[in-house]
C-alpha cells in the first residue's frame, strides 16, 4: 500500500495519512481483520514522527474504520456501507454547520458560500 505524502499541502501530514489508509480500507484494498502497517514502521516509512502515525491512527480508530488491539497492533474493522455513509453525513454536516455559522458572522451570502463549497470541491478534484 502506497501513502502519498505532500510536505508542502494545507492538509497537515496525519490527516494525509488517515485519508490513504481510510481511502485503502473503504475500497478493499486492506480486508477486515487484517492489520495496518506499526505505527514505528510505517512512520519510519514515510519519515515521519510516530507522534503523526499514531494521531492518524487515532482517527482511524474513532471513524470507526479500525480496531486498536493493545500489544497486538491495529487492525481493519468489518465495514457496513450503510454505518459508513451515516458517519460521513454526520461529520460533513458538522463540517457545514461551522461554515455556516462563520458565513453568518462574516456577512457571507448563502450564494457566495455555494460557490465556495462549489470552488472547493472543483479544486480537490483537479489534484
Amino acid at each position: 500500500m502506497r501513502i502519498p505524502i505532500d510536505p508542502s499541502s494545507s492538509d497537515p501530514i496525519y490527516e494525509q495519512i488517515r485519508s490513504a489508509l481510510a481511502q485503502a480500507i473503504l475500497a478493499g484494498e486492506v480486508l477486515p481483520g487484517e492489520p495496518l502497517p506499526s505505527i514505528r514502521a510505517l512512520a519510519r516509512d514515510l519519515r515521519v514522527s510516530v507522534i503523526t502515525t499514531t494521531r492518524a491512527y487515532s482517527e482511524l480508530v474513532a471513524e470507526g474504520l479500525a480496531d486498536s488491539v493493545q500489544g497486538k497492533g491495529v487492525f481493519v474493522r468489518a465495514q457496513d456501507p450503510r454505518e459508513v455513509r451515516a458517519r460521513a453525513e454526520e461529520r460533513i454536516a458538522a463540517a457545514f454547520a461551522d461554515a455556516a455559522r462563520a458565513a453568518d458572522l462574516c456577512g457571507i451570502a448563502r450564494e457566495e458560500l455555494h460557490a465556495l463549497l462549489d470552488h472547493t470541491v472543483d479544486e480537490k478534484e483537479e489534484r
